[in-house]
């Protein structure tokens, strides 16, 4: 399938090790529906594109939260995706940040572009707060598909969540489906912090 330009997600890379960019960029040309606009080494060379291209998305370094601050502060549209090689993520705390994704640093690529998709596909209202409906919704879920949400919202991938249940990942992304259409939600991220909210009592 052939993909306009103009149709696909424009994306900048930020991480200070050259291996790694290369390694995203070898991954995303590859596929027909992303367009990499810059890869930057630092904050400042990010910053710069950013502000220059308006990417969709920006790929960005755990070390590197300079870029979340000027992002959030300036009103900007481009959608962060944490990449880390923490092994304790903490993905409450990137969320409150304005992060809208996080990524291991080790995922598998095919996981990272469904990751990368969700966030491109995702509107401003998802990205809400959940009302009381979305609560209550919640609590109709059956226990599998609450612990598979948990899971999700601690960064795991379908196979990671499926390791972790003793069960394929076709059938997590089964569960999945399920969970989005009972809750109205289209992506991970968006699970992830209606999960979130739900744990803390808001």
């Amino acid at each position: 399938m052939r993909v306009s330009p103009t149709e696909r997600t424009r994306v900048v890379i930020a991480d200070p090790y050259p291996v790694i960019r290369n390694g995203l960029s070898k991954v995303l040309d590859a596929e027909p529906d992303f367009r990499i606009v810059a890869d930057c080494p630092d904050s400042a060379s990010c910053i710069k594109a950013i502000r220059e291209f308006l990417p969709d998305i920006a790929i960005v370094d755990v070390w590197l939260p300079e870029i979340l601050g000027v992002i959030s502060s300036e009103g900007l549209p481009t959608r962060i995706v944490l990449f880390t090689e923490l092994e304790k993520q903490e993905p409450g705390r990137f969320y409150a940040l304005g992060v809208d994704a996080v990524v291991r640093k080790d995922a598998n690529p095919q996981d990272l572009l469904q990751t990368l998709r969700q966030v491109a596909s995702s509107t401003q209202a998802e990205s809400g707060r959940p009302g009381g409906d979305a609560k209550k919704a919640i609590k109709a879920l059956t226990d599998r598909e609450r612990q598979i949400m948990r899971l999700v919202s601690e960064g795991l991938s379908n196979k990671e969540i499926g390791r972790r249940l003793k069960v394929t990942d076709g059938t997590i992304k089964v569960h999945l489906h399920h969970i989005f259409q009972k809750l109205v939600v289209g992506n991970r991220t968006t699970l992830a912090a209606l999960y979130l909210d739900h744990a803390s009592g808001n």
